[in-house]
């Protein structure tokens, strides 16, 4: 085994590490980063994917991107990564940005539904106690309104029958306090 050889000491100076860069190791983890960033991005709807901030190469291949048929087949992979390949090329920051945003509107839509669920259920539970409660929060709710939601479900649930008040009382909740939650 020939070859250069080099004394330990060489190798005790931590400041020669610095100018090696990223390792391999770390470009890959990149590079995958980007592609599925790629993949996100080509998984938007169309008023989601306005949103984002792409030149235009970047916004011609995610449109393919988007006709070819996913994870089916090998194109639609190698199409990925000329995705993040193109992206590798490009400030990110911004599309990175404008994705979080999509992201957690999406989240806080979701865990907004889930409280109106939540007041529902406490509605039908707890009965008068639980309106009073959602009263106070919110003046603009009509009382009699969800007084007769409220006895309707307790009925349908207690004949087994299907839920019509119960979806109507969410429904009516959903259009006066959903914003407010």
């Amino acid at each position: 085994m020939t070859g250069i050889k080099r004394p330990m000491s060489q190798y005790q100076d931590d400041n020669e590490w610095e100018d090696w860069g990223p390792s391999k190791s770390q470009l890959k983890r990149d590079a995958e980063a980007l592609q599925k960033m790629g993949e996100e991005i080509v998984s938007l709807s169309h008023s989601e994917l306005e949103k984002i901030p792409l030149d235009e190469e970047l916004a011609e291949a995610v449109e393919l991107g988007r006709k070819l048929k996913p994870k089916k087949d090998e194109s639609f992979r190698r199409h990925l990564q000329f995705i993040g390949r193109l992206m590798r090329s490009r400030d990110v920051e911004p599309i990175v940005e404008a994705l979080s945003i999509i992201k957690n509107r999406h989240s806080t839509v979701n865990a907004r539904l889930h409280r109106l669920e939540q007041w529902r259920e406490r509605l039908i539970n707890e009965g008068d106690s639980a309106l009073n409660e959602l009263m106070s929060q919110f003046h603009e709710l009509d009382r009699q309104k969800l007084r007769q939601l409220i006895r309707t479900a307790n009925k349908e649930r207690e004949l087994n029958k299907p839920p019509v008040a119960y979806r109507e009382m969410y429904q009516y909740l959903r259009g006066e306090i959903e914003d407010l939650l």
